[in-house]
């Protein structure tokens, strides 16, 4: 399994995100939340999309729901 990509929030765009997860990298995103900077952890299985936030799982069954959060929470920048 490749090492984890390692990015700040806002760094790639959704596009470049979707494509490393296709690509079975996992992407750690260090992101402000919750008074603080937290981590968050994406990754794709063949599947489904997840989001592991500091207070929840989230799962996502295609791109498109992936993408909406992805830009939805801050995470990608704008293309």
């Amino acid at each position: 399994m490749p090492e984890p990509l390692r990015i700040e929030s806002g760094e790639l765009t959704a596009d470049e995100i979707l494509d490393a997860l296709r690509e079975g990298r996992r992407i750690i995103v260090r992101a402000e939340m919750l008074g603080g900077i937290h981590e968050v952890t994406l990754r794709h299985d063949g599947t489904t999309f997840y989001c592991d936030t500091p207070t929840t799982l989230h799962k996502h069954e295609d791109e498109e729901g992936m993408r909406t959060c992805v830009m939805k929470m801050g995470y990608a920048k704008d293309a």
